[in-house]
């Protein structure tokens, strides 16, 4: 019989309570499912398909990056639910079928239709619904602008977190920023060298998509920009804007406001994207 195949006691015990945010903070990986990490994530032996209850049990969250090339149906977001503890959240990457549109402000209906087509499943579980540019795509403030305005605020009573991930220098304005700001929208902060760093802050979270993991570092990045990682998490959740990212304009002074923090070690060295996500979880648990 594989492992885990019939655990009980003990054999679970280790695992089965789950990993919850500190201070607000969540750190995870994009999706579940990648061979490599059955070599150093998942223990030897691990079933296929009981991986993503090891790894909801073992980060706080998950960026599920399979809904941007199709929508799931209802029932898969349901046995994704009940797969994972109560306090896990998944963050969605919305259909680019939506966000690649030629014109965006006339992607409401059909991002509506994502969002009524089973997301309500999830329930307290549902995280951020990250809609992701294409490189290609300049800023058009009229035509962001009508796509932000037509962006649900709620689902079945719960708010809904919607974040954009820009890749186009042009979003880099003021104009920009404050267009996001003034529909509580959060801008990705993407730590890529390929697509532009924004950090300012123009919603009521905060989310990182960090891309720089490297195949040398046991642990994705060396001990020290962890350490670097875990202080900015810190001061985002407190309410506060690091001043060594970079920014359009000035960094925002403190609000004094708790946030809810979203980190995701992404693409690079992705054999590399768990153990980051959990050192830098081990450096937040550790105060």
């Amino acid at each position: 019989m594989d492992l885990f195949e019939d655990m009980d006691g003990a054999e679970s015990g280790a695992w089965a309570a789950g990993v919850a945010a500190v201070d607000g903070i969540r750190v995870g990986i994009g999706g579940w499912t990648f061979t490599p990490w059955r070599d150093n994530f998942y223990p030897r032996g691990l079933v296929q398909r009981r991986e993503l209850e090891y790894a909801s049990r073992h980060l706080s969250s998950i960026e599920v990056n399979g809904t941007f090339y199709s929508a799931q149906k209802p029932a898969t977001y349901a046995k994704w639910a009940a797969e994972t503890p109560d306090h896990f959240v998944f963050s969605l990457k919305a259909p680019g079928r939506i966000t690649q549109q030629a014109r965006l402000a006339g992607a409401g209906k059909s991002a509506q239709a994502f969002i009524d087509g089973g997301l309500a499943e999830f329930g307290a579980r549902l995280g951020p619904i990250l809609w992701q540019l294409a490189p290609s795509r300049r800023f058009d403030a009229d035509d962001i602008a009508g796509f932000l305005d037509a962006l649900p605020p709620t689902l079945d009573g719960y708010r809904l977190r919607h974040v954009l991930e820009v890749r186009h220098d042009s979003f880099a304005c003021e104009a920009y920023l404050a267009l996001a700001r003034a529909r509580g929208v959060a801008t990705v902060f993407t730590d890529s060298p390929e697509h532009p760093s924004i950090a300012d802050l123009t919603g009521p979270f905060v989310y990182a998509r960090l891309m720089r993991s490297r195949e040398d570092a046991p642990q994705g990045y060396p001990a020290g920009e962890l350490d670097a990682w875990a202080a900015r998490a810190r001061t985002w959740a407190g309410g506060g804007d690091p001043d060594d990212l970079p920014h359009v304009g000035s960094t925002e002074p403190p609000d004094a406001t708790r946030r809810e923090v979203f980190v995701y070690f992404i693409s690079a060295a992705k054999a590399r994207n768990p153990a980051a996500a959990m050192a830098l979880q081990a450096r937040l648990q550790a105060g």
